[in-house]
């Protein structure tokens, strides 16, 4: 298999909410396939696909119950530490919900997290460990 990675999905509660919030607070186009029941936006490379949770939990064959911390986070890498402090205040004042401020990490970085009304986490950092080409695609 080919180390490839096409289309994340998220299940949401509320597509429509999901969706509102994508396309306003980060400022995301929804791709014209989209519909009432899933939503897709075009990221550098892969899809991101909105879809009611117990739809796609049902589509996996999985008990759509389940609570807690995901175990997963998404992230989104900028250039600078000061990158992350403008879009983490872009963020906020549209409305998106700062689980952690900017702020240096262990791990030699930068970063803070903001969360969806679904409660996903991206995380917003810059990487100086991490070489992005000019459309910020990972080398």
């Amino acid at each position: 298999m080919q180390p490839r990675l096409t289309l994340v999905t998220l299940g949401v509660s509320d597509i429509k909410r999901a969706r509102t919030f994508y396309e306003n607070v980060f400022g995301w186009e929804a791709l014209p396939m989209s519909n009432d029941n899933v939503t897709f936006f075009k990221l550098n490379g892969i899809l991101l696909s909105l879809f009611g949770e117990g739809a796609l939990a049902e589509d996996a064959g999985i008990d759509p119950i389940g609570n807690g911390f995901r175990k997963f986070s998404l992230a989104h890498n900028v250039r600078s530490e000061k990158e992350v402090d403008d879009l983490v205040n872009t963020l906020r004042t549209r409305g998106a919900t700062v689980v952690k401020e900017p702020q240096k990490v262990f791990w030699g970085g930068y970063s803070s997290y903001v969360a969806d009304p679904d409660g996903n986490l991206w995380e917003i950092a810059f990487n100086p460990f991490l070489e992005l080409d000019d459309k910020s695609n990972v080398l």
